[in-house]
């Protein structure tokens, strides 16, 4: 009786360790799975508070979501490809994958710029609902598509600043002849203002603000401008960022590398940057006023909010831009009807919902 129970003892143990490892196997690698380990090439240094640092995030928490499954190796600026090359070295496939925002290749392709951030256009909450649920999404990707490329949106961040200057600006007159560093579609507003704009990466701005290569610049919010250091050389900075009331950062992967992946694997990239969004914009809003209290109290700089005659030349320019993109470009135009349609039917709820 004894040696019956030890050997249905054993049978049973055996039975139980055999499903433990097969409850194991499906958990860690889904059927069809295999593990991926990629580059992600980022436009921005790791260390750069927020810029930077929600895409480190992205390769510790696909790490711990997917069990270690996939591994997407942060390269810094540079590494494998200059930070404004990105976009072709994913394209082609010379790197797997590339973390930045897509107003940096307006210039390749224009409607790209307005799912990065808009002048005078939508904060946070009202962006995110026309990316997830106003058609925003659909037209992003079918633009990246074309490009062989599949780009998830990964990471939203608060306003940010629209200036350093060495000396106020008492006017629009002021910025004529100006050679400033600007982003995106603002820039092309800066350029109706006189202005003689280049987009640099991050990492190039303050050598050639020290240097005087450009005389201003605009960057981002007032924590990660602090850690940019512009305020050693210009002493004047301007707020509200009406050129970026909100920005979107995403996660640019080859089109064929997406393809083969699982189901599931893509789904744990897509909650990864999800939970960027969510990260990005609760961290963007909770470190502004420390920043902006050291900027004053211990590097003297004087903080100016813009008057709003100046504001209303800036959004007529605005518009004058938009009607210019608009007619030079399908997928611009196609873009922007679907963005502001859905801001007009959205003024209503904005209106109604929330407090002045």
């Amino acid at each position: 009786m004894g040696g019956k129970t030890l050997n249905k003892t054993k049978y049973l143990a055996g039975i139980a360790a055999a499903t433990a490892v097969s409850a194991t196997a499906l958990l860690v690698a889904p059927a069809g799975a295999q593990e991926i380990s990629w580059d992600m090439q980022s436009t921005y240094p790791g260390s750069l508070t927020q810029l930077g640092t929600l895409g480190v995030r992205i390769e510790e928490q696909i790490a711990l979501v997917s069990g270690g499954e996939i591994e997407i190796n942060f390269q810094e600026p540079g590494a494998l490809v200059p930070a404004l090359e990105v976009f072709d070295a994913v394209s082609t496939g010379a790197v797997q994958a590339g973390w930045s925002t897509p107003g940096y290749w307006a210039g390749r392709e224009p409607a790209l710029a307005l799912f990065a951030a808009v002048p005078f256009g939508p904060e946070a909450g009202e962006y995110m609902a026309w990316y997830y649920f106003g058609g925003g999404k659909e037209l992003f990707e079918e633009i990246y598509n074309s490009y062989n490329i599949h780009s998830v949106m990964c990471g939203i961040i608060a306003p940010e600043a629209s200036g350093w200057f060495r000396e106020p600006i008492e006017s629009t007159a002021d910025m004529e002849g100006l050679k400033m560093r600007f982003f995106g579609l603002g820039a092309r507003v800066m350029e109706k203002m006189g202005v003689s704009t280049q987009l640099l990466a991050g990492g190039d701005i303050f050598p050639a603000l020290e240097l005087g290569t450009i005389d201003a610049t605009e960057f981002s919010m007032p924590a990660i401008d602090l850690n940019l250091g512009f305020y050693q050389v210009a002493k004047h900075y301007y707020l509200p960022g009406w050129h970026q009331q909100s920005t979107m950062f995403d996660l640019m992967i080859n089109l064929d590398e997406w393809n083969s992946l699982t189901d599931t694997q893509k789904a744990q990239i897509e909650a990864v940057c999800g939970d960027n969004m969510r990260h990005g914009l609760a961290e963007g809003e909770a470190i502004q006023f420390a920043a902006l209290q050291e900027l004053e109290e211990e590097h003297g700089v004087t903080i100016h909010e813009w008057d709003q005659a100046i504001l209303d030349e800036l959004e007529a320019a605005w518009l004058e831009v938009k009607d210019e993109l608009v007619a030079e470009n399908e997928r611009f135009a196609t873009a922007w009807d679907s963005l502001s349609t859905f801001r007009e039917n959205y003024d209503r709820w904005g209106e109604l919902g929330y407090l002045d």
